[in-house]
């Protein structure tokens, strides 16, 4: 007995030992030992660690950390390497100094820190002294000093305020139908953000896409920091004057949007699920017939024979062929769900085929994953090899031959019955094999990705539509993204306007929510609110579960719809200054939907709870949510002169204001020395009409905008056929400009309407064209027409303008006063 006691005390004392010898403890990196200048940047070496620092250009600069050795250069994010990298490197004192045109970095010796600040000498962000870049384990932090004013904005869709000040949140892509202003995880991840302090601004990018963590000072006042569950600390830090200049390098790096098809910008109808065929005409035909613009439908699952990828169901849709034609005939476009899951069944021609390619995601013994999903137990395409890529690209034959050129990715998170996906899964990666931890948060993205470059071959030039649920940095180059399954209710209305307003701050412009909301059933109020507000987001389409209400817009009345047909209309008629908008983030990454503190970024009222909603669709109109049934809201109306959309009235800007905002009036402001181009109403976006109408607010300021025009369905813009005139507006100089066209694409429009707000119109008595006189003549203005206009939904409200026309050239134009 006594020698059995002593047994398991020695037993316990060495398994506790043991145990004690596996606690894994906080490592930083350490005393630099050696530093050497390379073409791009420097090389460090302590003794504990590596660093390698590269310049991208004069305002970005890359930092990579490790404990051993880097491993091989790779990204799905970023597509460039150095641009711009003049530079110099030097050692000083305790320390080196890497100095760019711009900023300057300064990296500590004993231990290695790295701290980044302006050429006259102000800290924009620094490592804390004492962690810098730390291990536990396989994870890996960078802790960052936090600043007392320090703010942060950014991290794509995850849900919560504006501001991320003591909030924390984890990358890693998930299927969460019930997410909430609470919620840590959500459907993508874009692990950049954006700091503010001291009147300075600057961005990091943390290119690892294993599981990470975001912590902005929650639980404690001493760091920020930012970590990946293993790998590479790799982060790229960008400095600028303003916010949009951060926005700028950072879409340079991981790359910006193709023109959408102009057609994608239009409403979108969609419903879980219309069918069959003769239920997807009625409803198209209801459009038509109410006078309710629209130019795209969709088709969820329910158009397959039983949930099988690349199939129709025979009996609720026997002739797909007929049916795009009729759609088509209508002005429609039309968009299938095709989520990635492929079912496992014999003699299925997907499966089959996927087998023989061998192209499926394998655990590490060689069998294939194997998930339960719509069509039951399926198998998941590796998208991170190229010849699955080029495999899944051609099975959209079927559908881009019949005429379907809109593709909905779902489901791509991966997200499977149960929710938990086995890590250990093995996948391509180029070739370099990986597993599934550090490729899950990119899978999304490379399906889009697939989807977008397979159909896009198919397509004869016509631009496909794409859009995406799960993603990861640099979808933007692909797909267009939604916020998922939202519910409907107030709050998740505010949150998901406040969602692609900090999509717009991540570099994604083609953003969008399901208006009237995914799940639960709307209330006629907050539908109709629900519809002003979706009129001006970057993507506007309406959905619902199948197991809700009805809610096209005339499920709730006629009240309701003709308030709604305003709004859809009045999105029609502003399609060039929505177009132009596209054009910019195309050229610049500045979001179409955007947030105010991307203009005003040090003004504290900006970040204020009731007006983190508020934004700027484009560069010029300020949109104001409010709930369904309020009445009267309070509204913060930034530096600036701004003018009420409807009446016209003035207001100076920096001021806080009550609206009126009944159901039919969302409140809208627009931006003193705007221009505003706009066009006819009409039911589809391919109708474009014969006068282009420039809508110019009088203001102090000088202003422009690029008004940009293409043929809204072909790559041929990529070949110079386009057309690109900038239209400035000079108060001081008191003339009104527009360039002479760049580009080969002629215009539509036959006719010019200069149609001025604001202006004195005893000023304007000796205005010339070109130094011709013009004769201006008064014109009430209607913003809002309708041809069924409801009684009861309000009047449309008047303002006195002055107007005049003159022939659309490509030659320049000048008008004086």
């Amino acid at each position: 007995m006594r020698l059995k006691i002593l047994a398991a005390l020695v037993w316990v004392a060495l398994t506790g030992n043991l145990c004690m010898a596996q606690v894994q403890h906080n490592i930083s990196l350490g005393k630099c030992i050696a530093a050497t200048k390379t073409e791009n940047g420097a090389d460090l070496t302590t003794d504990h660690g590596k660093a390698k620092i590269t310049v991208y250009s004069q305002n970005v600069i890359r930092v990579r950390v490790v404990e051993d050795d880097f491993k091989k250069n790779f990204s799905y994010a970023v597509t460039t390497g150095p641009w711009n990298n003049r530079f110099s490197f030097k050692e000083e004192g305790e320390g080196y100094t890497l100095e760019t045109d711009s900023v300057k970095l300064v990296i500590g010796k004993n231990p290695v820190r790295f701290s980044f600040y302006t050429k006259d000498g102000k800290e924009i962000n620094s490592d804390d002294p004492a962690f810098g870049t730390s291990w536990i384990g396989t994870e890996v932090t960078t802790y960052k000093k936090l600043h007392p004013d320090e703010r942060f904005i950014g991290l794509g869709e995850q849900p919560g305020n504006l501001d991320r000040r003591n909030e924390s949140w984890e990358h890693w892509n998930v299927d969460n139908p019930q997410y909430d202003s609470n919620s840590k995880t959500i459907y993508s991840d874009i692990p950049f953000f954006i700091g503010l302090h001291s009147g300075l601004c600057y961005g990091i990018f943390m290119d690892n896409s294993s599981k990470s963590n975001f912590n902005f000072g929650a639980g404690n006042n001493r760091f920020s920091s930012f970590s990946a569950a293993y790998g590479e600390m790799d982060y790229y830090f960008f400095y600028s004057k303003n916010v949009p200049g951060i926005i700028e390098s950072y879409t340079q790096l991981t790359g910006r949007i193709p023109m959408p098809p102009l057609w994608s910008l239009g409403y979108q109808q969609c419903r879980w699920t219309y069918f069959p065929d003769d239920e997807v005409m009625n409803v198209a035909t209801h459009f038509r017939e109410r006078k309710i613009p629209v130019d795209m439908m969709y088709l969820d699952i329910h158009f397959m024979d039983h949930y099988k990828l690349f199939t129709w169901d025979k009996n609720r849709f026997p002739n797909p062929t007929g049916m795009v034609n009729n759609l088509k005939q209508l002005g429609y476009h039309l968009a299938l769900i095709i989520d990635p899951g492929v079912k496992v069944e014999k003699g299925y021609p997907v499966y089959e085929d996927g087998v023989k390619e061998d192209i499926f995601i394998k655990y590490p013994d060689g069998t294939r994953y194997t998930g339960e999903v719509w069509p039951g137990w399926c198998n998941f395409p590796d998208f991170t090899m190229p010849k699955a890529r080029q495999w899944w690209g051609k099975w959209f034959k079927m559908h881009t031959d019949i005429g379907i050129d809109g593709f909905w990715n779902d489901m791509n998170e991966i997200a499977a019955w149960g929710k938990d996906v086995p890590q250990l899964m093995e996948m391509n990666w180029e070739g370099n094999l990986t597993s599934y931890k550090e490729a899950k948060n990119t899978y999304g993205l490379q399906m889009a990705r697939s989807t977008y470059e397979g159909t896009s071959k198919l397509m004869d030039g016509r631009r496909p539509f794409v859009l995406t649920r799960s993603g990861y940095s640099g979808l933007q180059r692909y797909t267009a993204i939604w916020t998922g399954d939202n519910q409907a209710n107030e709050d998740h209305m505010m949150l998901g306007i406040r969602m692609l307003n900090s999509f717009g701050l991540s570099g994604v412009s083609f953003a969008g929510y399901d208006v009237g909301g995914f799940g639960g059933n709307p209330t006629p109020e907050l539908y109709t609110r629900w519809m002003t507000i979706g009129a001006f987001s970057p993507m506007y389409r309406g959905h619902a579960s199948c197991n809700t209400n009805r809610t096209e817009p005339w499920s709730f009345g006629e009240e309701k719809e003709d308030i709604v047909r305003r709004y859809i209309g009045f999105r029609y008629q502003l399609m060039p200054y929505i177009y132009s908008a596209f054009d910019e983030a195309r050229r610049t990454g500045m979001p179409v939907q955007r947030s105010l503190v991307i203009n005003y970024p040090f003004d504290e009222k900006t970040f204020y709870g009731a007006y983190q909603q508020q934004y700027l669709f484009g560069p010029s109109i300020l949109v104001a949510p409010v709930a369904g049934k309020q009445q009267i809201a309070k509204v913060y109306l930034p530096e600036g002169e701004w003018y009420d959309l409807y009446d016209g009235k003035h207001y100076d800007g920096k001021q806080e204001i009550f609206a009126e905002c009944p159901l039919n009036r969302l409140p809208v402001y627009i931006k003193g020395s705007s221009i505003i181009p706009m066009k006819a109403l009409a039911q589809t976006t391919a109708v474009t009409g014969d006068t282009l109408y420039l809508h110019i607010y009088a203001g102090k300021k000088a202003s422009s905008f690029d008004l940009y025009e293409d043929d809204g369905t072909t790559f041929k813009y990529q070949q110079n056929q386009f057309s690109r005139r900038t239209i400035v507006y000079n108060p001081a100089q008191k003339n009104i400009t527009l360039g002479k066209a760049l580009g080969e694409f002629t215009s539509p429009y036959k006719t010019v309407r200069v149609v001025l707000h604001g202006f004195d119109a005893a000023q304007l008595k000796a205005l010339k064209l070109n130094n011709k006189p013009v004769k201006v003549k008064n014109e009430v203005m209607r913003y809002f027409t309708s041809e069924f206009a409801h009684a009861d939904s309000g009047p449309i409200d008047t303002q006195n303008t002055l107007a005049f026309d003159f022939a659309n050239s490509r030659d320049a134009q000048t008008i004086k006063w």
